[in-house]
């Protein structure tokens, strides 16, 4: 198992995503859930993963709203003990910080950690600037939003390999979770800024999130051998 390494489950049925938790589960260091299985079975959903020994459990909803709302938001995915979970940066400073306090006031070993999401691996410079009316590069927009965020006491921030190096230097000790991780000969399906796994790590990402190029394998090892990674999780 490499404790860096965090496999999606996205999925709405339970049995399903059970199955496959249990498959990959001696290959991983966390599961990913969204709002799939949370929507279909509520944050109690987390216990259930749980009871198939995962320890931490990675609550991706992306929370943006006003502080407010956000801060209810975080307090109450804490008390089901997740690991580390999301929210928009684009939700501004005051939410960050609401959220940020949200988190302060749990005890220091159930604290989750926070991590901001800039732009979504499924956007792309031309979908950022023509139909999101963004005048700055993409890379400038995940940079300066990173920066924002993790200014604002966010504990890390989420970008696509792409990215992973210029975000290294702008957020220095700060966690980077790297989503969209896959063959660099595979379909990108949905997303559009992708990577395998050993760009990612030399980029400097602490976490890789890996979906469907390791759940739909019936053979996890080899699928990680396929993204640059050892079954242990280090670079090949």
């Amino acid at each position: 198992m490499d404790r860096r390494l965090i496999c999606a489950l996205d999925y709405a049925d339970l049995d399903e995503a059970l199955t496959v938790l249990d498959r990959v589960k001696p290959y991983v260091g966390a599961f990913k859930i969204g709002h799939g299985l949370v929507l279909q079975h509520g944050l109690e959903v987390i216990g259930k993963i749980r009871d198939h020994g995962v320890e931490r459990v990675f609550l991706d909803l992306k929370f943006h709203d006003i502080p407010n709302s956000v801060a209810l938001a975080v307090r109450h995915a804490a008390r089901y003990g997740v690991w580390m979970m999301t929210l928009h940066i684009s939700g501004g400073p005051a939410m960050i910080t609401a959220a940020v306090e949200e988190a302060k006031t749990c005890r220091e070993d159930e604290a989750p950690l926070l991590v901001g999401v800039s732009v979504l691996t499924s956007l792309d410079q031309h979908v950022l600037r023509d139909h999101l009316g963004v005048s700055r590069t993409l890379e400038t927009q995940v940079e300066s939003l990173s920066r924002l965020g993790t200014e604002c006491g966010l504990d890390g921030v989420v970008c696509s390999v792409h990215e992973a190096r210029a975000i290294r230097e702008a957020v220095g000790h700060k966690i980077i979770v790297t989503p969209g991780i896959r063959p660099s000969s595979g379909e990108t399906e949905d997303q559009a800024r992708v990577g395998d796994g050993r760009c990612a790590i030399e980029a400097g990402a602490d976490y890789l999130v890996i979906g469907r190029a390791l759940t739909s394998s019936s053979d996890p090892a080899r699928a990680l051998a396929a993204m640059g990674l050892e079954p242990s999780g280090f670079p090949a």
